[in-house]
């Protein structure tokens, strides 16, 4: 078994050298509008939002800002294929314009425009970011009612092109089996609020890639991409950045394509592509032993069993899920990266 994995550092408002329908999942998370830092990013790329934000007009830079978001979001229309699925890390956001304090929902907007494009919003998951500030409140503090609700929770948008998808052939049906999760992270995984996921953290010397990176934790990514995709699919985020989605695919065997308009985010990600083999052999040790964990635990008696893994199951679909290790990592060209796998 093996997978491909490219890079292309171009704007994702036009994703010409991607084929239509030919991703079957999309993991992402874009500048978040009306967030002080991703203001440059987005004045460069439409100088208009600057201009209206120096100006106080806080309703129209919102509106500007998505409307350069809703580009990307047509292209993905485009690109997923019947029954793909799109996912989309955003937050809402906090702010004074023009002296007037409010709250800026992205994540409604985001929603409007994809259902709008003919993406049907499916259920969706509540990511509660951890924070330990004893000062994290805003407004008047204790004094009412001029406090605020402050914001410790992002959304994970999901997204659907058309009806369910459908598994025709035998072998489609095979690789789908063994594509599967254990039980007991599908109980953990398909809730819709998530908690315990920390950010990962930005190892770049560069300020301004800093102020441009907003890296999702690589978790996120990797119950996203086991979650609504099969092994050999191919994954997009048109948002790579520094390279969550690709390192999160890569380890579960599914192909991706990165489009990253900043080439300085190159380097960032050639470092966390050499860490994959150990990051695998990691992340299928932790599935084992979370599974060992659990059917210790567990009162009532098994039915089924995985024999590739030799271990008890729960459930019919799980007896011939299997996981596998990397072999190797090639690099085939500057923007290609070739992964193989091994039987455990």
């Amino acid at each position: 078994m093996s997978t491909t994995h490219k890079l292309h550092f171009t704007d994702a408002r036009s994703l010409d050298v991607i084929e239509d329908e030919s991703i079957q999942l999309i993991v992402t998370s874009p500048p978040y509008p009306m967030i002080e830092m991703w203001d440059g990013i987005f004045a460069e790329i439409n100088p208009a939002i600057g201009e209206e934000l120096s100006r106080g007009n806080g309703q129209s830079t919102f509106r500007l800002m998505h409307r350069e978001l809703e580009k990307v979001w047509t292209e993905c229309e485009r690109l997923l294929s019947a029954g793909g699925i799109f996912c989309i890390n955003i937050g809402d956001a906090t702010r004074t314009v023009d002296g007037d304090f409010r709250l800026w929902s992205n994540h409604a907007e985001i929603i409007r425009q994809c259902e709008s494009l003919g993406l049907p919003n499916l259920p969706n998951i509540l990511w509660r970011k951890p924070t330990n500030s004893p000062t994290k409140f805003m407004g008047s503090g204790m004094l009412p009612p001029g406090a605020y609700v402050t914001l410790e929770h992002e959304y994970i948008l999901i997204f659907r092109k058309g009806g369910k998808r459908v598994f025709r052939t035998e072998e489609e049906k095979q690789n789908r089996r063994e594509s599967a999760f254990f039980w007991e992270e599908r109980n953990r995984w398909f809730s819709d609020v998530w908690m315990g996921l920390a950010g990962i953290g930005q190892e770049l010397n560069d300020t301004k890639l800093r102020e441009r990176s907003g890296a999702f934790p690589f978790e996120l990514a990797f119950r996203l991409v086991n979650m609504f995709s099969v092994k050999g699919d191919t994954v997009l985020d048109p948002f790579l950045g520094t390279g969550t989605t690709m390192l999160a695919s890569m380890v579960a065997g599914r192909n991706s394509i990165g489009v990253e308009i900043d080439p300085g985010f190159r380097k960032s990600i050639e470092t966390q592509v050499e860490t994959v083999p150990g990051l695998t052999k990691q992340v299928v040790s932790e599935r084992f032993e979370h599974h060992a964990e659990f059917v210790t635990e567990r009162e009532k008696p098994f039915k089924y069993r995985n024999d590739f893994h030799d271990t008890p199951v729960v459930s019919r679909q799980e007896t011939e899920l299997r996981l596998r290790e990397i072999r190797t990592v090639t690099r085939h060209s500057e923007n290609v990266y070739r992964v193989e796998y091994q039987n455990l």
